[in-house]
């Protein structure tokens, strides 16, 4: 650390302040210079599991590292035990900092942890971070408006609490001139095509996945919304993803396409039996009519799957 940096960190990080700090999409090279400086100064760290190793990295070696991760259903901590974590922390003098993957102001519980500091008469602060969705759209070569044909953008999470239905907007959603950019939908891909299908959007819309955004794993999707749970029922791996629908993504250039991927631009292989394929007479259709665009026939080989699947 600087001299200037250090006497920055004194004049906005005294002990005892929280700062919650966006960790970016997991690209070390994607994180703000003032989140290093603040990791830079912290004596504890309380990261979520999705902050990449490259970013805990740049914690000095007096910092302690703890883990308070959430993943879908493993919950290493719960949100109360967090808050109170922090705010014992900042309590006992520590300069503490809240590390949050993307930005720590978007589906990432931030105000609870700010109320909870404030209730105890801690400052808490928010350094942002580059969210999800411009990493994705960086990685595919896309932007996320398009004037005259994508004029809003809705950040929208599809996390809903166990045994309970997804319950959004869907009229307001399927909305021809926005992209939406949707959290924590990569296992509800089935739900989130189906009712904006229903509520008025075209099956036809482009849509991309991207998983494991700016990392070396990242693996990306392009398909359209009503072959949509087919495509990421065969592509997908375990990363997070981050789910893009919306005319904005038929922007693709030829040569990015070209570059970036792995497999024929149209079809994909697809690891479902096709016994699966056969007795669903709904699955067979949308397969035939992706094959039938790209000049393919559907047998009883393997099926395939309208989509194009690229790796970082």
């Amino acid at each position: 650390m600087t001299l200037r940096q250090a006497q920055d960190s004194r004049n906005d990080f005294p002990e005892g302040t929280v700062w919650l700090v966006g960790a970016g999409p997991g690209d070390p090279e994607l994180l703000t210079r003032k989140a290093e400086r603040l990791i830079g100064a912290a004596s504890v760290i309380f990261h979520d599991a999705l902050v990449g190793q490259g970013v805990l990295d740049l914690a000095p070696k007096h910092a302690r590292l703890v883990h308070v991760g959430k993943r879908s259903g493993r919950h290493s901590k719960d949100q109360a035990s967090i808050d109170q974590l922090i705010v014992k922390a900042a309590l006992a003098g520590e300069r503490v900092v809240r590390l949050k993957g993307g930005d720590p102001a978007i589906f990432a519980r931030a105000a609870e942890e700010m109320d909870a500091c404030r209730a105890a008469g801690v400052p808490v602060r928010i350094c942002p971070g580059i969210t999800a969705a411009s990493a994705a759209s960086a990685s595919l070569g896309a932007s996320l408006t398009l004037r005259g044909l994508a004029r809003k953008l809705t950040f929208v999470t599809a996390h809903a609490r166990a045994g309970e239905e997804l319950d959004l907007d869907w009229q307001a959603l399927a909305d021809p001139e926005a992209t939406l950019a949707i959290y924590m939908g990569k296992h509800a891909v089935g739900t989130l095509a189906s009712r904006l299908i229903a509520a008025g959007l075209p099956p036809e819309t482009p849509v991309a996945l991207v998983e494991n955004a700016s990392l070396p794993t990242e693996r990306t999707l392009r398909t359209r919304l009503d072959l949509l749970p087919l495509a990421a029922r065969a592509m997908l791996g375990t990363g997070p993803a981050l789910l893009l629908v919306g005319e904005a993504l038929r922007q693709f250039s030829s040569d990015q396409a070209r570059t970036d991927s792995i497999v024929p631009p149209v079809c994909a292989a697809l690891t479902l039996p096709i016994a699966t394929a056969s007795s669903k007479p709904w699955l067979r259709k949308q397969s035939s009519t992706c094959f039938s665009a790209s000049g393919a026939q559907l047998t009883n080989s393997p099926p395939l799957v309208c989509g194009s699947v690229s790796s970082a």
